[in-house]
């Protein structure tokens, strides 16, 4: 069963710069790739002429978790280039993205990128990442950070619960099936966007061959919060029943199977795969202090802020455009798991994997 559209995208965050408080899992996911990115700005071919330099961060959100990588990739290119050359910088979302937050980060934020004159211009494109967002072999430097885990659309719904990780049967195979075609489109128009000798580091989170996170448990702490709504009336059954994630943890051989056969896919080839665990700093800080509410209270704020608008969607007065719906529907969720996480706390360590590719040329 293939959801319905609605008016609010899956895959969008929370507005009004709720992601950019609340994502530092996030953030810290995306750290680990340091190494992988600063080695793959230095083999990017750049021609000799003076023409700027692209960069494409594709799924930006509203902007903070862009700031430190964006940071990383102009100051190795500018070690190459030296201090005058252009560089863009092109932050890609969908249409109905927090942009204005977006531009309040790359405008004021103390670690912006763009400062002092330098020729570094910061651009936006509205426009999902599930199609060509950028002329034909533009792109020199693409990143993509906990991004290309939202698949273009929700195939089928995850009985009893939201969270696709939890599917059985004919819902788990519809989601592997998207999940392959969604890797493999965004993959091509990648790399029909790359000029030869570009660079894509992408970073996802993943799960671990033969196993799970302990991420997984806090989603079925939310489920649980979830058919606490239901049972109330806070939702309607129905409503609880269409709340599905459009999401994916694709493990390492689902990310190389398009490279299987002769070790490239569109002109792109592998440079390097890592899995890396990706311990929850939150749970340390609780291990020390023993503070629940704290815990609970960071953990219900970044479910929110990621995810709460695609299930939202699913509510009928949200469909039609009634806001206080969505926030009254929020702010329930949230105390509901607060309370819950009070009760049982729960770390949410995860795993990541990084991916850089390399187009031919």
């Amino acid at each position: 069963m293939v959801i319905e559209e609605t008016g609010l995208p899956h895959g969008v965050m929370e507005g009004k710069g709720a992601y950019n408080r609340h994502a530092a899992i996030p953030a810290r996911g995306a750290a680990l790739a340091t190494p992988f990115l600063e080695q793959a700005v230095r083999k990017v071919a750049l021609d000799p002429v003076d023409q700027p330099v692209v960069i494409a961060d594709y799924g930006s959100s509203q902007g903070k978790n862009s700031l430190a990588p964006m940071q990383i990739a102009i100051r190795n290119l500018r070690e190459r280039t030296g201090p005058s050359r252009p560089i863009f910088v092109f932050h890609v979302d969908q249409p109905s993205n927090d942009f204005n937050s977006l531009c309040g980060v790359l405008s004021s934020d103390p670690d912006r990128y763009a400062v002092n004159g330098a020729p570094v211009f910061p651009c936006l494109v509205g426009r999902s990442f599930y199609e060509q967002v950028l002329p034909r072999g533009s792109v020199h430097l693409g990143w993509s950070s906990f991004a290309a885990q939202w698949l273009h659309r929700v195939p089928s719904l995850v009985p009893d619960h939201f969270f696709p990780l939890f599917s059985t049967g004919a819902a788990r195979a519809a989601f592997e099936r998207q999940a392959a075609e969604d890797w493999k489109a965004f993959l091509s128009l990648r790399a029909y966007e790359m000029r030869p000798g570009a660079r894509l580091v992408i970073v996802m989170p993943t799960l671990p061959d033969g196993g799970i996170s302990g991420f997984a448990e806090l989603m079925n702490h939310a489920n649980a919060v979830l058919r606490e709504m239901a049972d109330e009336g806070a939702i309607t059954g129905e409503e609880r029943a269409r709340m599905v994630l459009g999401v994916y943890a694709r493990r390492k051989e689902e990310l190389l199977a398009p490279f299987a056969s002769d070790g490239e896919f569109e002109g792109l080839a592998v440079e390097a795969c890592d899995l890396s665990e990706l311990p929850d700093r939150d749970w340390a800080d609780y291990q020390s202090d023993r503070d629940k509410e704290a815990l609970a209270t960071k953990h219900a704020l970044f479910i929110r802020a990621v995810f709460m608008p695609s299930l939202a969607s699913a509510l009928s007065r949200a469909q039609d455009g009634d806001g206080e719906a969505q926030r009254s529907f929020a702010d329930r969720l949230e105390d509901g798991l607060v309370r819950r996480l009070i009760i049982h706390p729960t770390g949410a360590d995860m795993f990541v994997h990084t991916i850089v590719l390399a187009k031919a040329g």
